[in-house]
């Protein structure tokens, strides 16, 4: 098995072995259930530029320039498929992020294609010394806290208050080398290029590799870690830039996703700034009310949003069903006297939040304020499930 891990542990040296002992634990739960090898590539072969060893392009692929690939997305499940040829991967808690390089440049760029390329610098310097002259990476840049699991509040606090929690590029796709473009190949022949690209990368730069076929006790495994949930793919699908086509699914064992703030409360007791955001989800081009978050942040997080939200301050509630009430009582406790304390905002700011469960009037239970995303837009933000 390649070095690197999705699971890795507290000290550096672990972090290179994790990926096999994760490995050996996932297929003995599955009664040695391995996912097949990919189909190797007989036209992709070691060459050499400039001393240095490099892949070569495949020759009989359409021709391409190195430049930004909407990602495809996946989506979201509630069971796993029943029928098909499956693999699965990790889900990781990061920033999904496309790396272009063209001979010593390198880009990164989020799906609202923002360029991140001077907030990752290791990164950057990585993917400048893999061994090709020119690439297009479908990855995430994720931090792990002390047990190895990706945490985008850890992703976060690095950002805003300058933790220095270790970060790595977790590559799971390959759309283009040398020239070349890979979208229309199947996904194992992608992943197979991929995995000898990253072979001799540095340690920031880790390949992520299937962990099985068969998503339960994948599945089983991952909760009882604590980890995100695991995204399956089509063994043979290919590349479907910016579509959400099923080839691609996601299944969750925590309840997580992206909301967009409206406004926020004043500060209650020994608080400051604020107490709590309003969030909602676009529905046919109106933004809908999710439920109030008031927990998660610091008083270092608390300070910078404040600011950010005084600047798109507006007179008006942006969303389209507040105040309301449901069995005779007002929504969240949001009375129309309440309604004029508030603060509302221009719809712009994309907050990261997880929670329990849905309400079954549609409102988040104990939802927790991880950060905020700025590699999605607003208009964007839909319920998922």
């Amino acid at each position: 098995m390649p070095s690197g891990s999705p699971i890795a542990w507290k000290t550096k040296a672990r972090h290179r072995n994790s990926k096999r002992a994760f490995a050996r634990r996932l297929k003995k739960k599955v009664k040695d259930e391995a996912v097949g090898q990919a189909h190797r590539l007989p036209a992709v072969q070691l060459g050499s530029r400039s001393g240095r060893p490099t892949i070569a392009s495949l020759s009989d692929l359409p021709s391409a320039k190195a430049r930004f690939v909407e990602p495809m997305k996946a989506k979201l499940v509630e069971k796993p498929p029943a029928t098909g040829d499956w693999i699965y991967e990790l889900k990781f808690d990061g920033i999904r992020l496309i790396a272009v390089r063209v001979d010593k440049k390198v880009s990164l760029l989020s799906r609202n294609q923002n360029d991140l390329s001077a907030r990752f610098p290791e990164i950057v310097e990585a993917i400048k010394n893999l061994a090709a002259r020119e690439c297009v990476i479908d990855g995430e840049v994720v931090a792990l806290d002390d047990e190895g699991r990706s945490s985008f509040q850890l992703l976060q606090a690095r950002e805003m208050e300058g933790r220095k929690s270790p970060i790595y590029f977790y590559a799971f796709d390959l759309l283009q080398l040398d020239g070349k473009s890979l979208v229309s190949l199947p996904l194992e022949a992608r992943k197979n290029v991929l995995e000898r690209l990253c072979a001799g990368a540095r340690e920031s730069i880790r390949y992520s590799e299937a962990i099985g076929s068969d998503a339960n006790p994948l599945l089983e495994e991952v909760n009882r870690r604590g980890l995100e949930g695991i995204i399956g793919k089509q063994r043979n699908s290919i590349y479907e830039p910016g579509r959400r086509s099923g080839a691609w699914i996601k299944l969750k064992c925590v309840n997580e996703q992206e909301f967009v703030i409206g406004g926020y409360t004043p500060p209650q007791g020994a608080r400051k700034h604020f107490g709590a955001i309003l969030v909602g989800y676009y529905d046919k081009s109106k933004l809908v009310f999710a439920g109030k978050v008031g927990t998660g942040f610091t008083a270092r997080s608390l300070a910078t949003l404040h600011k950010k939200f005084q600047a798109e301050e507006r007179p008006y509630c942006p969303f389209v069903d507040l105040p309301s009430k449901q069995n005779g009582e007002w929504v969240q406790g949001i009375t129309p006297s309440i309604m004029k304390k508030t603060h509302w905002i221009n719809p712009k700011y994309v907050a990261e939040i997880k929670f329990a469960e849905w309400t079954r009037d549609g409102k988040l239970r104990a939802p927790v304020f991880l950060g905020l995303r700025e590699d999605k837009r607003a208009a964007d933000v839909v319920r998922e499930g």
